[in-house]
């Protein structure tokens, strides 16, 4: 579980979060769903302590993350919005291997759990390929991938479907549905519901920096008028 309690944050004196008070129950699919600026991607990057809050608390587990950042990093795995933001490796497999090596695992276990996230992500057998080479849907794979590899509780992703064509996109989302069916919370922040309200189990709506929706699918899209928020045409 990860939980905001009252999390304020602001940046160079402007205020980004405003005590947000937001819990995310393990297995859920929250869809975290908001303008550009409106506070969606500080608040993801205090789960695993990219950011700090100026005041109040972020837990993972019912342990704040400022005191056991590993702890954080290996239960809730991060993936940015543009993907070669989050590489650290050229090729994939050692991308995707950098997670597990930094938790100390023996080499079986790090193998193991590349393979599976490859696998995983439909990019089994291609550790060798150079990052550089492939295309946008495909970096979007690897990330989702050396994220999957720490085995995460919660994967929590920032418009992933950024810069994607259609095929890339019905890759990540039947990826994440995937997700979400095995038991793995999804936290997915977008200005576009479009692609991901059939997954969702809720929706928590921001602006200027506040929680200002949190409610099931059906009963969120009533209350998004005016918060700049995409939502399928049909409803």
């Amino acid at each position: 579980m990860i939980e905001f309690q009252s999390v304020s944050y602001a940046f160079d004196e402007v205020p980004v979060l405003r005590d947000v008070s937001l819990t995310i129950d393990d297995g859920a699919f929250v869809v975290l769903a908001g303008a550009n600026g409106s506070g969606k991607t500080t608040l993801l990057r205090h789960c695993n302590g990219l950011l700090t809050a100026d005041s109040g608390e972020v837990l993972v587990d019912d342990t704040p993350v400022a005191e056991n950042l590993l702890a954080a990093r290996s239960t809730v795995g991060m993936v940015f919005q543009h993907p070669r933001d989050q590489f650290v490796a050229a090729t994939i497999g050692a991308d995707v291997a950098f997670g597990p090596e930094n938790l100390g695992l023996e080499r079986a276990d790090i193998d193991r759990r590349v393979d599976a996230a490859l696998e995983a992500v439909n990019m089994a057998g291609r550790e060798t390929e150079r990052i550089e080479t492939l295309s946008g849907g495909e970096q979007s794979r690897v990330a989702i991938a050396g994220a999957l590899a720490m085995e995460p509780a919660h994967v929590v992703l920032d418009e992933p479907f950024t810069g994607l064509d259609d095929p890339a996109r019905r890759s990540v989302l039947s990826r994440l549905e995937s997700l979400a069916a095995d038991g793995t919370g999804v936290l997915l922040a977008t200005h576009d519901l479009r692609d991901v309200l059939g997954l969702a189990d809720r929706v928590v709506a921001m602006q200027d920096g506040r929680v200002v929706v949190d409610e099931p699918p059906e009963r969120a899209l009533e209350q998004l008028t005016g918060l700049e928020v995409r939502v399928p045409t049909e409803c």
